[in-house]
């Protein structure tokens, strides 16, 4: 069995390897298998972009709980959620218990580091899924998003506007608001705040804000939740991914897509100017983030956080 340093180039077409990251030693697995059928792509082509995009990603994983969507067999096979870390794992693996509802604690693998990352990968998750308040208090988000979705008659053109109409609102509360490409079909838009108010509390203000948007714009947004009665061609201003337990894809996350688009920071500027989805891929973001640093470092930040406090 081969021994590869990660930050040099992952074999693409070998069965196993091992690797040594950050001083620990792990064994990656199936790297030959087709992860991207009509793009010739390998799991080990996954495993080295997640290497190459790891300094921006990592701290906006770190002290998160993760939830996991394991395509073993690529995105031509079947997938599958799973909560709990799965057994046996490496002892150096982080754990985030959370207590659910109905009495349960699940034991939710964290990525606090690039052997982490790659133990993740390697079980099959081609995108990440973290939670979005921290482990230390996982009720009390540090983030509020809108998850712009197109109906089945809209056009991406329509996306970018309804992304410039909420922008355009949250700036007129003074919001921060940073957007990214989901990798699947619209945007996220997502305001950093500060800890304070509960999960339910934020997807209370969420949906109030949604609601008005799709009032003052109808014919270009809906906030109706039933999608049979979801106008098909309006964009659906999705509050309901800030409820308790709900994840989006981590930014820099490859998505299970034909062109193995990457949920990928973008500026307000290029929003107004236009783009594609598949403009951001597994084979070109890495260029471009090594070009731009992390666009999202704001997200980050301490300072500059919307007290949202203020109004729940």
């Amino acid at each position: 069995m081969r021994r590869v340093r990660p930050r040099r180039l992952i074999p693409r077409d070998v069965r196993d390897v091992i690797v040594r990251a950050d001083g620990r030693e792990l064994r990656l697995t199936h790297l030959e298998k087709i992860f991207w059928p009509d793009l010739g792509l390998t799991k080990g082509d996954l495993l080295q972009y997640y290497v190459d995009v790891a300094a921006a990603l990592l701290p906006h994983l770190r002290d998160r709980a993760m939830v996991m969507r394991r395509y073993p067999d690529g995105i031509a096979g079947p997938s599958f959620f799973m909560k709990r870390a799965p057994h046996p794992r490496p002892p150096w693996i982080p754990i985030c218990p959370i207590r659910h509802a109905n009495g349960r604690v699940i034991d939710f693998p964290m990525i606090q580091d690039l052997p982490a990352l790659l133990w993740v990968v390697n079980l099959g998750c081609i995108d990440l899924n973290p939670w979005y308040a921290r482990c230390d208090d996982p009720d009390r988000p540090d983030y509020l998003h809108f998850d712009l979705d197109p109906g089945p008659r809209t056009p991406f053109s329509q996306i970018l506007e309804a992304a410039l109409a909420l922008h355009e609102a949250l700036d007129t509360l003074a919001m921060p608001a940073h957007v990214k490409t989901t990798g699947s079909r619209g945007l996220h838009v997502t305001v950093p705040i500060v800890r304070g108010p509960t999960q339910r509390q934020v997807w209370v203000f969420a949906k109030a804000l949604s609601v008005e948007l799709a009032r003052r714009h109808p014919g270009l947004l809906t906030a109706v939740y039933d999608r049979a009665r979801r106008p098909p061609d309006r964009v659906h201003v999705d509050y309901n991914q800030n409820a308790w337990g709900r994840t989006l894809a981590s930014v820099y996350s490859v998505r299970p897509h034909p062109r193995a688009a990457v949920s990928t920071p973008v500026t307000w500027q290029e929003v107004r100017r236009g783009f594609r989805l598949e403009d951001f891929r597994l084979d070109n973001v890495p260029r471009r983030v090594r070009r731009r640093g992390d666009l999202w470092r704001g997200v980050l930040a301490a300072r500059g956080r919307y007290d949202l406090g203020r109004f729940v």
